[in-house]
């Protein structure tokens, strides 16, 4: 066994005890209804990248098994979505109005069936701002109810068009300032719009949700944390729903209809990307770059740092991917070292680590997916490595987009959809 698992094992075995304590039912709140049939929100209906059905191939390049490939425009590093015959993501780029340093955002229609552009709605002016260049300005993932899209576009604000691009509703949230821009996505919950921002400070920061018919704010709280790109998720702990938000030095549990602060967990690093998934009884949320992964058990009240995680990693934990809980297995990939580890979700015991490709610097950006007992994980190049799902480390295939790819793929129908820095594309056998 290496050094690092067996670190890794060390920390666990510390934590069975408190792992093994009488613990909720938790799970994430899903989209339902026919929303499942398609991929309306960042991570899919599910929010953690589990992909129902069967039918999707496991090999591609940029030739085999394409059903088409289109040329975006603007850049963005978003996800797709899906609805019916839609597909949706949001883009950016320069405007001719605006000064020559800054660029417009829209969002993009396509048809499912060819990925021709349907049309392109530019969300309304707003102050000119800046983002890292791995970042860019379209990287929150859009939300579809089926009525309605909803998109998070920075100093361009929230808004709301309806599946004719006609815009319902705009909120302007203020001049961010984030250092590296804005990256979250918008969570839909019931009918509310559920968004945080963390930038500055308490003068700046918040979490907020907004009714999704009007744009009206339903709540508004406001944050410490000065800087955060993460996306907030829904969860059920026994039988009450929590909003968390992964973030800056700790993780946070609010009431859904009111914004209170119901808990916090202290554990996380500075600089917080991936987005927490929930199973098992636990919520797991990873931070830093190579920093801790935390197993809380939700439902508590107050500072629950002593009595509520379970588990933690000391480090190997991803910097901007999320992580992908399957079952009994918690799956990850640092993408500062391109090493893919798997743990035992109720303890935290390591189970295998591997090597995907060569290791480099913030490799790899998209978030992984499990698809018929296979796990996919991309990285930047555009390689995606399927792995076996399971207690082994054993990697299937290798597919080449041979495209620089840093959004997560989209799935539906048996097709996958992929975003790289150009264009969008279709896979599928049919």
């Amino acid at each position: 066994m290496s050094r690092a698992l067996l670190r890794l094992g060390l920390v666990a075995a510390l934590s069975v005890a408190a792992a093994a304590q009488s613990e909720l039912p938790v799970h994430m709140v899903e989209m339902e209804g026919e929303a499942r049939k398609y991929w309306p929100r960042w991570r899919g209906p599910s929010g953690q990248g589990l992909v129902e059905g069967t039918g999707y191939p496991d090999a591609w390049s940029d030739t085999q098994n394409v059903l088409w490939k289109v040329e975006t425009p603007g850049r963005g590093n978003s996800s797709p979505i899906i609805w019916g015959d839609r597909i949706f993501l949001t883009t950016a780029r320069e405007s001719g109005v605006w000064p020559v340093n800054s660029q417009k955002r829209s969002i993009l229609c396509l048809r499912r069936q060819d990925g021709k552009l349907l049309w392109e709605t530019f969300a309304p002016d707003g102050p000119s701002e800046r983002a890292h260049s791995k970042n860019g300005l379209a990287s929150a993932t859009p939300a579809t109810d089926g009525e309605r899209v909803y998109a998070y576009l920075g100093n361009q604000g929230l808004v709301a068009v309806d599946f004719n691009g006609k815009i319902v509703w705009h909120r302007s949230l203020g001049e961010e300032a984030n250092y590296h821009g804005v990256a979250g996505s918008p969570l839909l919950y019931k009918d509310r719009v559920i968004l945080f921002q963390d930038q500055g400070g308490p003068a700046q920061s918040f979490v907020a949700a907004f009714d999704t018919r009007t744009g009206k704010t339903a709540w508004w709280t406001s944050r410490q944390e000065s800087v955060g790109w993460g996306t907030p998720v829904a969860i059920r702990a026994g039988d009450r729903d929590e909003i968390i938000v992964s973030s800056s030095q700790r993780v946070y549990a609010y009431h859904p209809d009111t914004g209170k602060e119901l808990w916090r967990a202290d554990g996380n690093l500075f600089e917080v990307i991936p987005t927490p998934v929930a199973g098992q009884g636990l919520l797991f949320a990873s931070s830093g770059r190579a920093g801790p992964t935390l197993a809380i058990r939700p439902g508590g009240a107050g500072d629950v740092t002593r009595t509520h995680i379970a588990w933690e990693t000391p480090r190997g934990s991803p910097f901007i991917p999320s992580t992908l809980l399957d079952g009994d297995y918690l799956y990850m990939v640092n993408d500062m070292t391109s090493i893919a580890t798997c743990l035992q979700a109720r303890t935290g015991k390591p189970v295998w680590q591997g090597r995907l490709g060569e290791a480099h610097r913030e490799s790899f950006s998209a978030s992984p997916v499990v698809v018929e007992g296979k796990i996919y994980f991309t990285n930047d190049e555009g390689e995606t490595f399927v792995l076996k799902a399971g207690p082994e480390f054993q990697v299937l295939r290798v597919n080449r987009l041979n495209a620089r790819t840093l959004a997560s793929p989209a799935l539906a129908d048996g097709r996958w959809y992929f975003r790289t820095d150009r264009h969008l594309l279709a896979i599928g056998s049919r």
